[in-house]
């Protein structure tokens, strides 16, 4: 069975790369249980559903369409190994590492048992940003990452509760669709011919999914 191998929380660091001039992104593992919560919506709600995560940027991260952020150990494994250094759980800003769970293959509206008591639910892939770059500090980080698609993917709290590393990872529902992460981020980046195909999953954020409308009307 799939188990998460960290839960990260964020830190506060300066960066120039955002208007604010500081980032939550620098994520480190925590000891002890964490307590996941639905965040309430982008802006106005509690911003992380993990309590004690800190997002800085409120208009453009958190809510409850990206209330978590969970990576691939086995991904970060393969970043490692490309770019020559030991990447630790959290430094791709992502709130749970995982092991042994297919995130880039995941379902959008697919549902995760962590734990005995949380259920999270895949809402879409993380978009690389200005601010990652500068945290990556790696020349091109933002179309390499493009091109490998292997993103990650945000996390709605759909039952609240605590978590901690070495929980179980349980994928207990997926939907009748093949919407995965990895498709959708193609389709928003470098693959627009891709668009129509996301409609097929309702569980994605309602801006995503005008943007799918958009192409096809566009389209017909």
């Amino acid at each position: 069975m799939a188990e998460l191998l960290s839960v990260n929380l964020g830190v506060p660091r300066s960066s120039p790369a955002t208007r604010i001039g500081v980032t939550g992104i620098d994520k480190r593992p925590v000891d002890g249980p964490v307590e996941l919560r639905a965040p309430g919506p982008r802006g106005s709600g509690l911003g992380s559903g993990a309590v004690g995560d800190r997002i800085l940027d409120g208009g453009h991260h958190g809510g409850d369409d990206q209330a978590l952020y969970a990576y691939a150990r086995e991904d970060l494994d393969e970043w490692g190994a490309i770019l020559g250094r030991a990447l630790a759980g959290g430094v791709f800003g992502e709130n749970l590492t995982t092991r042994g769970l297919d995130v880039t293959g995941a379902l959008i509206g697919e549902r995760w048992r962590v734990g005995p008591e949380v259920l999270l639910e895949v809402s879409l892939p993380r978009i690389p940003c200005n601010t990652f770059a500068h945290w990556m500090d790696e020349r091109g980080w933002i179309k390499r990452f493009t091109e490998r698609a292997a993103p990650g993917a945000y996390l709605r709290v759909l039952r609240a509760g605590h978590i901690r590393a070495g929980d179980p990872v349980e994928v207990v529902e997926r939907p009748d669709h093949d919407v995965t992460i990895g498709l959708t981020f193609r389709a928003l980046t470098l693959e627009p011919d891709l668009l129509p195909r996301l409609l097929a999953a309702g569980a994605l954020p309602e801006s995503v999914l005008a943007k799918a409308r958009r192409r096809v009307a566009a389209a017909g």
